[in-house]
């Protein structure tokens, strides 16, 4: 089948299926009208471009022989839109099928496998560095910073990035070994670069790609500047902008690569070898300037800790125990067994199961049960002696951390003499041990944290006269919303409108019904005097440290990590206090027993993913979405007539949190505005207890997540009200789906 053949087929093809899954209820009107706007007039283009023949020789094969098969819903799904391009860059499918994936992993990056401009290949890739290289070049931008983690091709799409950059006559710093996402965000600051790469799709499941971008400072870039690479360049990028400079063929000072001290085996550095940096020493001598045991080394000899690490098969693999050796641990134990020390973006411990496929996720128990059973397969015997066992995903930016539960709680967990601590928990204990052990006076220190991040973290705060700000999920807005602080743009909230508390520069301001498009909540921030963050932490197994103001807008904060999450500086940070507490007698799980709850009282968060793993497929998800959203909304104004419970507890109020971050990829209509920050229902007057649905902008999926809190003066038996809150919560989450009336095949419990 040639092209002139192919298309009238694919046009009568492409809009039969649009009709009948319109008319089946499948998809809705709106996602209807705009996949028959664009999916036809895409796939169009696509096949009459003649560049795509030098770039991508097998692409349109493969997209005549899927017309041929009349895989009219794949198609659909390859071409109804452009890759969503958020704060953080690009993330999609690769493909949608896992012989696909493979296929591209024997083949390489032409593998003859349908491709289209709603999914990442090698096309969508180049022309999107073609647009961002534009927008450098009229920005004066000059160097750029490329990585790549253990996805399947990663290496060959920052490779052939990196081409581009060099042809717009960029200077190039190149990762020559599979990297830490934070480790870019360290390297753009430390370098004095302008931007920063990695192709990576985080904890996602192996069918995922992306394209991560950083600013100069190593954070994301914020969102007025992110709309002015994607209205002025990404959208109006075609492929005539693509052009290639082979590493070969590099001018002079123009490619460095990053790496150790010495080249890696069996990479080609284009005869520049000579132009090696050695990132990884300077990024591991940064990171030990956050260690506040000057003996630890010495300790170590005397009572070492005993470490498990699990790299699930991504970029940590290397680099967390080399920080862990730096610094002066003697026993790390790494798993070996089944592949997951090694960069495979297969992922083939993370099986295809009930339909849906397992993400490689850190704060996952189910990620946890497999490093351990690994562990024990790997060390046998070892097991009962390790204090912690942690985990990083992928790129390396989460961090999970897996204790040994105390003989009489185990009942709590059915039996399990191990626990994966929540990152609730986990941040909550870092806070307060870096405020034990730190002297210095806390009148000039705050914490910034996500809305959906345990209150607990709140409340050590405030009770060590430490300053608080919540934001919205993403540490893209952790670190804007950390930078509006230096910048003296927000004090402490003093207006409350409709149920939005709203900070000072946005007073006299017409929101509408949208929310501050970064700041959540403030507390105690003394009116814009405090300055230095001690903490950045967020739900989903994020954690940095921000520091103070920085001296200009290209670098670190001061005293501060990385502006983005870094899964080696936690797993380097819960070490020490895993050190320091077997030095003192206890555990983590003791600590968080003996010092946070008996402090604070006793906040218990749950959270689920709806599907549990990856997303509803396609533009068929797409609409599925939309229509439990659709049912929560209408859960809303139940519980504003005061005529709602869950699991028994009445909502005492609810309210919607919404942005219109996403509404160029939702319009709002008459009888629907997505709620992109979600919908939260309060069980008590303090608003400590809560239920909320979240919705993710750029995927087809629901995060739910839960809060329950008892007084500290309520807690008395502190076993039997961690098992009572817990109870609640699976009620709750079990609640919430009969009443969302999700399809049965998505009602998976953690």
């Amino acid at each position: 089948m040639n092209i002139a053949q192919a298309l009238p087929l694919a046009e009568q093809g492409i809009l039969h299926y649009l009709d009948e899954a319109l008319q089946a209820g499948r998809i809705d009107g709106q996602l209807y009208q705009i996949a028959r706007d664009n999916t036809y007039s895409a796939l169009e283009k696509w096949l009459n471009d003649p560049k795509i023949d030098e770039l991508s020789p097998a692409a349109k094969p493969a997209i005549l022989a899927a017309i041929a098969a009349q895989r009219w819903e794949d198609v659909v799904n390859a071409f109804r839109q452009e890759v969503r391009f958020g704060t953080g860059g690009i993330r999609g499918m690769m493909a949608f099928d896992r012989d696909s994936i493979v296929r591209m992993k024997q083949d390489g990056l032409d593998a003859p496998i349908l491709k289209g401009s709603n999914t990442i290949n090698n096309i969508v890739i180049l022309k999107t560095s073609a647009a961002v290289a534009k927008f450098g070049k009229d920005k004066g931008l000059e160097k750029i910073v490329l990585g790549y983690d253990s996805r399947v091709r990663g290496f060959d799409f920052a490779a052939a990035a990196a081409q581009v950059f060099l042809h717009y006559g960029y200077t190039v710093y190149f990762f020559d070994a599979p990297c830490p996402y934070p480790e870019v965000t360290y390297a753009i600051p430390a370098l004095k670069a302008d931007m920063g790469i990695l192709i990576s799709a985080s904890h996602n499941d192996y069918r995922y790609n992306g394209y991560k971008l950083s600013c100069a400072n190593g954070s994301q870039f914020d969102p007025i500047e992110r709309d002015v690479i994607y209205e002025h360049y990404v959208k109006s990028a075609t492929t005539a902008d693509i052009h290639l400079c082979p590493f070969d063929q590099a001018a002079d000072g123009k490619l460095f690569f990053l790496g150790g001290e010495t080249p890696e085996e069996n990479f080609d550095y284009a005869g520049k070898e000579q132009n090696l940096i050695n990132m990884h020493a300077r990024h591991l001598d940064h990171i030990k300037t956050f260690l506040l045991t000057e003996n630890l080394a010495a300790q170590q000899e005397t009572k070492p800790l005993e470490i498990g690490y699990c790299a699930f098969h991504g970029a940590g693999n290397v680099a967390v125990p080399r920080l862990l050796k730096e610094t002066g641990y003697k026993r790390i134990w790494t798993i070996t067994k089944n592949g997951l020390n090694e960069c495979d973006g297969l992922f083939p411990q993370f099986e295809y199961r009930a339909g849906l496929e397992q993400q490689p996720d850190p704060g996952d128990m189910r990620a946890a049960h497999i490093a351990v059973e690994s562990f024990k397969d790997d060390h046998p015997n070892k097991f009962d002696d390790l204090d912690i066992l942690i985990g990083t995903d992928p790129d390396a930016d989460r961090c999970g951390v897996v204790v040994r539960v105390p003989e009489e709680q185990r009942f709590l967990y059915e039996g399990r003499e191990w626990t994966l601590l929540s990152a609730d928990d986990l941040w909550t204990l870092v806070l307060w041990y870096r405020m034990q052990r730190q002297s210095d006076a806390a009148e000039n220190k705050f914490v910034t944290l996500s809305h959906t991040t345990s209150d607990s973290v709140t409340r050590i705060a405030q009770q060590n006269g430490i300053g608080v700000v919540k934001t919205w999920v993403g540490f893209a807005n952790l670190a804007a919303a950390t930078a509006e602080i230096w910048n003296g743009h927000y004090r402490d909230y003093t207006e409350v409108v409709d149920g939005r508390h709203l900070p000072d520069s946005a007073k006299g301001k017409d929101l509408g019904n949208l929310c501050d498009p970064v700041i959540f909540q403030c507390y105690g921030m003394d009116n814009g005097k405090r300055s230095v963050n001690i903490a950045a932490m967020e739900q989903s197994n994020g954690f940095s440290i921000l520091g103070g103001p920085p001296p200009d807008d290209r670098s670190l904060g001061q005293g501060g990590h990385v502006r983005d999450k870094d899964g080696t500086f936690a797993a380097f940070l819960v070490a020490e206090i895993a050190a320091w507490a077997k030095e003192q007698g206890t555990t983590l799980y003791r600590l968080i027993d003996e010092k946070i709850y008996p402090e604070v009282g006793l906040f218990v968060a749950g959270y689920q993913a709806d599907p549990m793993d990856g997303e509803y497929p396609g533009i068929e998800g797409d609409r599925l979405k939309k229509a439990i959203l659709r049912r929560a909304l209408g859960l809303l104004q139940e519980a504003l007539a005061g005529d709602l419970e869950f699991a028994g507890l009445p909502v005492k109020s609810a309210c919607v949190y919404r942005t219109g971050k996403y509404d160029g990829i939702y319009p709002p209509t008459s009888d629907f505005e997505f709620p992109d920050e979600g919908l939260r229902f309060f069980f008590d007057d303090e608003k400590l207890s809560h239920l909320t649905i979240r919705p993710s902008g750029t995927g087809n999926s629901l995060r739910f997540h839960t809060q329950l809190y008892r007084e500290k003066e309520q807690l008395g038996d502190l076993v039997k009200s961690k098992y009572e809150l817990h109870f609640l919560t699976r009620q709750l989450f079990k609640d919430l789906r009969d009443k969302l009336k999700a399809p049965e095949w998505l009602l998976f419990l953690k």
